[in-house]
């Protein structure tokens, strides 16, 4: 399996050939021209830790901490941690960066280095690069013997993320706790289960947790879609309870199970907890391109403006500073919520959620209903070595642009925008795949559109 290096770090399948996957003399390379990197700009000399609870978590781990220690940096290893927890850690601690040791949705096989800057924000394209230009360089110096970096272990990090939570203005505790909720949640056998349990006892919400040991041996594909959920859908659908929550393995991620056991679709967390930001809050909002309109619908319902990103969390966030944006985040279930952080974090999102629910006094179903209703299908075309994706995309665009009523993106892959659907078509930064989404009024439009553009892609190979 071919290492991906991207603007979503470093990532790849344990074991194997050097240069070819994650193992631990390209983890000491990148880890080095990281540290290099940072290391120009650095004040406090602390680089923060942190893992989801991979079975390969505690080698890399080690491997990370070790060679910034060799490099001369002190670290804060907070151990099993979710990315937006390592993320604020990064700001309370004042250090130079962090790394976040996490494959996110990806299969038990992978794992990664997500790459953070001083305030707790990952890297953008420039500094990434920067950072893939020193590895390939490989002329590193080391700390000697009297510069060595410290190895510092700090659990308080969790409990610091809750309560910058519960302390967010829009986060109504009080009537939360008067709700009474009783919520189910799978969370993956990673650090869900170790930090959404003290969420929820903090907010005053009963709780069954599913999946619950944080052992990376996950139960299900780790993806939090449909498909992956007939676990807790099931759970949900014998009643008792008035929400289902499913986070990713590093929580930054976030889906929904209304009370009757359906989706209530991982597009509309980002809705539902924009229209509840927006109602108390004027300002304007940014989504990814291969997010849903209903975003946008929203936001123009509350008298703001919509924006549209590259796909990738520091795209996003980069555009939501551009036009000052109040709430923003992906259609795949990350919340960013600036008031917090710039960062994808579930706690956020499921704590402004319960808000939301508790003030209006409707079950989950009935506020779903109160959405604009689109249906996004998402499907993919796996790649082969040979396939020249540029090309393609060239040839997908060519064949649409001048088109009367068709508008086309380029700036990430190619995304047609017809009147009433749009298809968008990408390279994805995690893996080798073409990601094809499209939207529709019915998923059979969705699913029927995004197949005619990908009948027009394998034509082309």
């Amino acid at each position: 399996m071919t290492l991906i290096k991207s603007i979503s770090g470093i990532r790849g399948t344990i074991g194997g050939s050097t240069g070819d996957t994650l193992n631990p003399l390209d983890i000491v390379k990148f880890v080095t021209a990281y540290a290099t990197f940072i290391n120009k700009n650095a004040k406090s000399k602390k680089i923060v830790v942190g893992r989801d609870a991979r079975i390969s978590g505690e080698m890399v781990k080690n491997v990370v901490c070790g060679t910034l220690m060799g490099y001369g940096f002190d670290v804060i290893n907070i151990g099993l941690a979710t990315t937006p927890t390592t993320e604020l850690a990064v700001r309370m601690s004042g250090a130079d960066g962090g790394i976040i040791i996490t494959a996110s949705h990806n299969p038990r096989q992978w794992n990664a280095l997500k790459l953070l800057n001083s305030e707790g924000e990952f890297l953008n394209k420039e500094e990434g690069n920067e950072v893939l230009a020193i590895a390939e360089a490989e002329a590193f110096e080391y700390a000697d013997v009297d510069h060595l970096g410290h190895y510092i272990e700090d659990n308080s990090f969790d409990k610091r993320h809750i309560d910058s939570v519960l302390a967010l203005q829009l986060v109504d505790v009080d009537v939360i706790k008067k709700a009474h909720f009783r919520v189910c949640a799978d969370t993956i056998n990673s650090v869900g289960g170790v930090i959404l349990p003290e969420l929820f006892k903090a907010l005053g919400v009963d709780y069954e947790i599913l999946n619950g040991e944080p052992n990376g041996d996950f139960a299900h594909n780790p993806e939090p879609l449909e498909k992956n959920l007939t676990g807790i859908m099931d759970k949900m659908r014998e009643g008792g309870f008035d929400l289902g929550i499913v986070v990713d393995p590093d929580v930054d991620r976030l889906a929904f199970i209304c009370e009757d056991g359906k989706m209530f679709g991982e597009e509309y967390t980002l809705v539902s907890v924009a229209d509840y930001v927006l109602s108390h809050t004027k300002g304007n909002t940014v989504s990814n391109l291969s997010s849903t309109r209903a975003l946008r619908d929203v936001t123009e319902k509350h008298g703001g403006a919509y924006a549209a990103a590259a796909v990738g969390e520091v795209n996003v966030t980069t555009k939501m500073k551009e036009v000052g944006a109040v709430i923003g985040g992906e259609g795949n279930g990350g919340v960013i919520y600036p008031e917090s952080h710039y960062g994808r974090d579930a706690l956020v999102g499921i704590a402004l959620f319960l808000s939301s629910l508790a003030q209006k006094g409707c079950k989950v179903s009935e506020l779903r209903a109160t959405f604009p209703n689109y249906f996004i299908a998402k499907n993919r075309i796996d790649l082969t070595p040979s396939t020249d994706v540029d090309a393609i995309l060239v040839k997908v665009k060519e064949m649409y642009a001048g088109q009367e009523g068709v508008a086309v993106n380029d700036i990430d892959g190619v995304k047609i925008d017809f009147p009433d659907q749009w298809v968008h078509l990408r390279k994805s930064n995690t893996e080798p795949i073409i990601r094809v989404y499209s939207e529709a009024a019915t998923m059979e439009a969705a699913d029927a559109l995004g197949k005619k553009i990908m009948q027009v892609v394998y034509d082309m190979q």
